[in-house]
Order: C-alpha cells, then structure tokens, then sequence
C-alpha cells in the first residue's frame, strides 16, 4: 500500500503537477458548489418524473458560463419506457491528443422518495445541524456538483492537463444503466485509460471529524435475481393431494436456505480479509486469518459464517427475497412463485450459480429463470499510479488517513466500464459518521456539510494528478 502524507494542499499538487499552482479552494468557490447542490436536488431526477434533461440544462448553462465550448458537451439521449433520459459527457481538453484520457463518473437521477416518510421535502433542500437535506444529497448529486464545479473552477483558472479528462454522467443508474452504457460508447469514453467513480469512494469518521477507513472501490458484486417457479394443474381444497405447487416451492426454499458457496478469494478480497482479521480479533479473526492460509477450512467457515456483515465477501450469496402462491383461499394452488437475490463474486458466472440453484432444489419440474440482466464485470487491477493518485488526494483532505481497495456488495455503474475493459476506481473522499450518516435510498438523506466543502479539496488535487500524468497509449 503506498503511503503518501502531504500537511498542506500546495505540496501535494506540486509533486503530481508541472502546471502553476492555483490558490487553495475559497469559501466562495464552496458557496458555489453548495448553491449548485442544492439546485440539483430540487430537480426530482427519479424515473418516470422525466427531469434529466432538464438537470442538464442547468449543468450545461453553468459549464458554459465558465469558459466551456458547446463542442465539449455532449448529450446521449436514451429512451426507456417512453421517457427520454440522458447521459453527458464533458470535455476537459488536455494538451496532448494522444495521450488517453480519464473518465470522471457520477449518476444524475435518484430513488424517489415518499415524502409522507421524510421529516422535510425531500426535494427541497433544507440545511440544518450542519446538514444538508435532501433526496440526493448522499447518492449521487453531491458528485455531480463537486465534479462540475471543480470542471469549472478550474477552467476558469486557465489550467491545462496533459490529457484529456471527462466528465461521464448517468441518467439511469438507479434503474438500468442504459444511459450510461450510451456514455461509454462514445469514442471519446471507449479509449479511456481508466475511470474513477464519485458514486463509489469516501469512508467513515469520527463525530469529531477523524477518519476511520477510506475505500476504492476496485470490484463489486454481480446482482442476478431468479425466479423460482412451481406449476401444478390445481383444483378444488376440498381434495387436496400430495402433489402442491406451495409445497413444491417451500422444499425449494428449504434446499436454497442450505446453499453454501466456497470461499473465494480475489485481489481485493484478500486484503479486505487480512484488515478485518486485525480488526475484529477475537474467533472471527482468528477464522478469518485461518481462511487467509486454507480456505477450506470448514471449523474457520462455521465462524465466520455467524458474522454475515463480514463474511459476504468471502462468497457468492444466495437469499429468499419475495412470495407469490396461489389464486383463491378454496383453490389449489396452480402457481407459486419466489424471488431469489444473489450476489455474486466476481469471476463467478451467473449461469452457473443459476445451475447450482437448479442443482440443489433436484426438481426437474421446477423452473429457475433468471429476471432481467445480471452484468458480470472483473476485477479492477490495483495500479499503483492509480492508487498514488487516489492516496494524494485523500491525504490532502484528511491528514493521516490511508486508502484500501474494496469490493462491494452493492451495484454501481463501475460494473459497467469495467465490463467495457476500462478499469473503473471509487474515488473521493466524503467522510460520514456511521451509520447515523447512511441513508442513501431511504428517509431523510442527508450530507454532512464539512465533508462535502473537502471534496473541493479533493478533487482539485486529483484532477491534477490524473491530468498532469502521462498515460498509455491506446493499443
């Protein structure tokens, strides 16, 4: 792991860039980046509310404003169920055309929200206690606002990377993703070097404003949903017989309830492993050190599967999620049905877990059929230009924090480009207090208002680092 500590933010701009050394983010550069924040989360950007667009208008106008051309934005409109959203894509020219560039990633819509649930409007914002309120705030606007205003900051200030740099935002993340594949499409995005993604960074602190651990994001989970199914011709409850499309289902649930996956350990993972070890002490880190060196070892898997928080990122998981049976309470049943979510490692294909699943419920007349699509994408490589870059920024923002490559078990866009063959990375740096401050999707979201001023900070130095340094050349 490297380890880089820098006490101010001129010194650690100067060792990654040749460029001249702008003056340190101002209060009104992070009154303007709040301004553009609270702007984007009263667009209500959810799906079938149709605002995207509308969101980009705002985004291009301010662009604009700040020296960028209309030949560096680009819109790439899709259509998903009759509405039109769009992905965007702008331009940070860099001095040499041939060096490859960097995509910069953040998602513009959001879950909606129910507003009966929240204490506030969720899409107005509201500040209050050093928060800021609002649907979006945490997943993922904040991104798309400190990108945008670092983009024109920056800009402004007459800064020339060596390569190109973009901003790559979505605007379906949160349902499909249709938009962001039209983003990686274009031949701008398709000879990317590599991608970090705002939606996929930062860590924990203290109440008191310390850190705890930082992520990147380097992997993730595949997220494949089957559909268990039972048929049977049915008939009258008043003669019920030993053949039951309910019962059927139930032996079903009870053989998936026993699924266990191998432990399956990646680059990511083994040091994920090896940290939680150290951390947790006690028998889960003594089992979780006995895995490090025998990941058979079934005494060590018996422990560690007691700690689920833990241990899901040893191996793929399986879980019942939903039910449907029947059709009228006097009827037996003719169908029943259930939703089995798995999460799935990495280098694991989905259409063997689906033949595993098969496997296990050993019952031909039954179907398991996969709902939608399930995007298998690799393992980032840890590189170490990338993770320098990365370490530079977040000691820059907190003294004395270190970076550690992740996986998660949730689903970005990452998956996407990485799928793509572009390395995809989870950069920032927004520091919450957990879990009080984890609440994205749910009532209330909020950002805490001193980590998202850092952000400027942040991404000042990475832009600089990842702009000012000489890439590959395309293949």
């Amino acid at each position: 792991m490297v380890r880089l500590l820098f006490p101010t933010f001129a010194a650690a701009i100067g060792l990654f860039s040749a460029a001249p050394i702008a003056a340190e983010p101002t209060d009104a550069d992070r009154t303007e980046a709040r301004a553009l924040l609270k702007t984007l989360v009263a667009i209500p950007t959810a799906k079938g509310r149709g605002q995207v667009p509308a969101l980009i208008d705002v985004l291009e106008t301010n662009l604009t404003s700040a020296g960028f051309s209309k030949d560096d934005i680009v819109r790439r409109p899709v259509t998903i169920d009759g509405e039109v959203t769009m992905g965007l894509i702008v331009r940070y020219k860099g001095s040499d055309p041939k060096a490859r560039p960097v995509a910069l990633l953040a998602h513009m819509d959001v879950v909606d929200a129910v507003k009966e649930n929240w204490a506030t409007d969720p899409y107005t914002p509201v500040e209050k206690q050093g928060y800021l309120y609002g649907r979006g705030t945490q997943d993922n606007k904040f991104g798309v606002a400190v990108l945008t205003t670092s983009f024109m900051r920056l800009k402004r200030l007459g800064w020339l990377p060596e390569r190109d740099l973009f901003l790559a935002f979505s605007g379906d993340e949160e349902t499909g993703m249709l938009s962001t594949r039209a983003v990686i499409a274009h031949p701008w995005i398709k000879r990317a070097d590599y991608a970090l993604n705002s939606d996929a960074g930062g860590g924990s602190v203290t109440p008191d404003g310390k850190p705890i651990a930082f992520g990147m994001q380097a992997a993730e989970k595949t997220n494949a949903t089957f559909l268990v199914t039972a048929a049977n011709r049915g008939g009258h409850s008043s003669v019920p017989r030993t053949d039951n499309a309910i019962y059927d289902l139930a032996r079903a649930l009870s053989a998936i309830e026993t699924l266990r996956f191998p432990v399956n350990l990646n680059e990511v993972t083994r040091g994920m492993v090896a940290r939680a070890a150290a951390e947790k002490g006690g028998e889960l880190g003594a089992a979780l050190t006995t895995l490090l060196r025998d990941p058979s070892n079934k005494a060590a898997i018996a422990v560690t599967r007691r700690y689920p928080e833990t241990s899901n990122i040893l191996w793929t998981t399986c879980v019942a999620t939903m039910l449907k049976a029947g059709n009228a309470p006097n009827a037996l049943p003719q169908n029943a049905s259930a939703t089995v979510n798995c999460r799935i490692l990495p280098g694991t294909k989905v259409a063997d877990v689906q033949t595993t699943i098969a496997g296990i419920i050993a019952n031909p007349a039954m179907q398991v059929r996969l709902e939608g699509e399930a995007v298998e994408s690799p393992v980032s490589p840890i590189r170490p230009d990338v993770v320098a870059a990365l370490q530079l920024a977040l000691s820059g923002t907190y003294e004395g924090a270190r970076l550690a490559p992740v996986m998660s078990s949730g689903g970005t866009e990452g998956r996407e480009y990485r799928r793509a063959g572009i390395p995809t990375y989870g950069a920032g740096s927004l520091g919450l207090v957990l879990p009080e401050d984890s609440r994205a999707h749910g009532t209330d979201e909020r950002i805490p208002l001193a980590a998202f001023d850092r952000e400027l900070n942040y991404w000042e130095i990475l832009l600089k680092a990842a702009g000012g340094a000489r890439s590959a050349k395309p293949n």
